[in-house]
């Protein structure tokens, strides 16, 4: 039988201590990586998605979540602008 391999799920709070291991207290990569017990991988990919939204060029979660949220609501006020548009043109043709 085979395992199936999953992702582990690290807290943003974990990712940002880990940046901070070898950005602000001088460890390397490698040795920050091996004392987190994570693949070095791992901590540069973690260290372009920080870097970038540190410079504005990638969006954060919160700005993620908004955006999703927008986006819901502008689906939504776009069907009821639809409705109210069926519904005008309806009463438009009844009172002719």
């Amino acid at each position: 039988m085979s395992k199936r391999r999953t992702n582990k799920q690290y807290p943003s709070e974990f990712k940002a201590e880990a940046f901070a291991l070898f950005h602000d207290q001088g460890y390397s990569i490698a040795e920050a990586a091996k004392s987190l017990g994570i693949g070095t991988s791992l901590l540069y990919k973690w260290q372009e998605k920080i870097e970038a939204e540190r410079d504005g060029s990638a969006m954060s979660e919160d700005e993620r979540t908004e955006l999703k949220r927008l986006r819901q609501e502008n689906k939504t006020l776009r069907m009821e602008k639809e409705i109210f548009k069926k519904a005008s043109q309806f009463f438009a043709k009844e009172m002719k």
